[in-house]
């Protein structure tokens, strides 16, 4: 290294510990003056805004996905199967045709029972001309009036007959697996396949007793599954159990959730949050709650000085707590060294986190859910730390 490298790295050396030097006496100095003069040193801290936003008074539960209605597609008669046009996971409208079983004896049923009947018909004809001459009683035109009516029920019946060998869908839906093969020996308890229909799902779930009166229906329910991770599902209360259960305390609710691309399938197991009620309220951050005894207050920032407020709380949200009293909206309160206030002391405001929203929204993919609570509908209490947990 050359004379002039050397000398250019030891300036910057001296440099830099004259600045240090520097720096540290003014601070001594300061806090020798702050001494002197019988002042504590300022705390450092860091400062959130009391924000207000729609606070919703929410509960939590699991459910099951059901379809709005499912059945197992079977024969109404026995017979072998000659066609079956189904095809797993399509859809299929209302009396699109599922299978066909043999009909070759039914149709037979038919052209006799048509023929019977079309000989009554002429025979009746017959005495009503010959009625008009007075050549056949009346009695006799009532008799083949009688057999030509019944002809045409035998003539329905075979048709009927003939029609309970195909099988057609009841309701527009899914269709499932195939349960049979063309060939196969039926009967009415044979599964052919499944349909369910799911333009609409049911999601059935049980909330605790301590809500039934505030449920009601058409409150809004939001659904989240494993399965589609980042996207929730927006229904409505549709059914509310009219009964509670003696051992858990608990009843069914039943919420129904549009499903127009059919993502949802039946049997499907969900996270629930049912909207009870929704507020404007004033939140602020779990961690600028602090007790004393009963009571719960936080600090702000006036003039460079900490100012305590006692504050009366509400709900708990997602780290941030309702406050019912004490606060104004666009205040802002103390969230990092609280635990070295107190009332009137000096603070240095330092630059904190941006805040989160008033109330933070679900989670993308929720852990493994928790069992039905109220946990969320009762009001907090006062904190019992330094900075609450909720």
């Amino acid at each position: 290294m050359s004379i002039a490298k050397q000398v250019l790295l030891a300036l910057v050396v001296l440099v830099a510990l004259a600045a240090g030097g520097y720096r540290y006496y003014s601070q001594m100095t300061g806090d020798a003056d702050a001494a002197v003069r019988n002042e504590p040193r300022p705390v450092s801290v860091e400062l959130a805004p009391v924000l207000q936003g729609t606070l919703a008074q929410r509960i939590e539960a699991v459910g099951t996905t059901l379809a709005r209605r499912a059945i197992d597609v079977v024969p109404l008669v026995a017979g072998r199967v000659v066609a079956l046009n189904v095809e797993p996971g399509s859809r299929v409208e209302a009396g699109a045709v599922l299978a066909r079983l043999d009909e070759t004896s039914e149709r037979a049923a038919v052209d006799e029972a048509r023929a019977q009947r079309r000989e009554a018909e002429l025979a009746l004809e017959r005495a009503r001309q010959l009625q008009a001459s007075n050549n056949v009683a009346q009695a006799t035109v009532d008799q083949l009036q009688a057999a030509y009516l019944a002809a045409q029920a035998r003539v329905e019946q075979a048709e009927k007959t003939l029609a309970d060998r195909t099988v057609r869908a009841p309701f527009a839906g899914i269709v499932g697996l195939r349960q049979v093969d063309v060939g196969a020996r039926v009967d009415d308890s044979t599964v052919l396949t499944t349909l369910d229909d799911l333009a609409e799902i049911e999601i059935d779930f049980t909330v605790p007793e301590l809500v039934f009166g505030a449920i009601r229906r058409g409150q809004q329910v939001l659904a989240t599954s494993a399965s589609f991770p980042g996207r929730s599902f927006t229904g409505a209360v549709a059914l509310i159990d009219s009964r509670i259960d003696p051992v858990t305390r608990a009843f069914h609710v039943r919420a129904l959730l549009p499903n127009d691309d059919l993502a949802l399938p039946s049997g499907m197991f969900m996270h629930v949050e049912l909207i009870l009620s929704e507020r404007v309220a004033l939140t602020v951050p779990e961690a600028a709650i602090l007790a004393a005894g009963a009571a719960s207050y936080v600090f702000t920032v006036a003039d460079g000085k900490a100012v305590r407020h006692e504050v009366s709380l509400g709900q708990r949200e997602r780290g941030r707590v309702e406050v019912t009293a004490g606060l104004a909206a666009g205040a802002e309160v103390v969230v990092a060294g609280t635990e070295r206030l107190r009332n009137g002391g000096p603070v240095r405001v330092v630059p904190g986190r941006p805040a989160p929203p008033a109330v933070a929204a679900p989670p993308e993919q929720p852990a493994a859910a928790p069992p039905a609570s109220a946990r969320d509908v009762r009001p907090a209490g006062p904190a019992t730390g330094g900075a609450s947990s909720g």
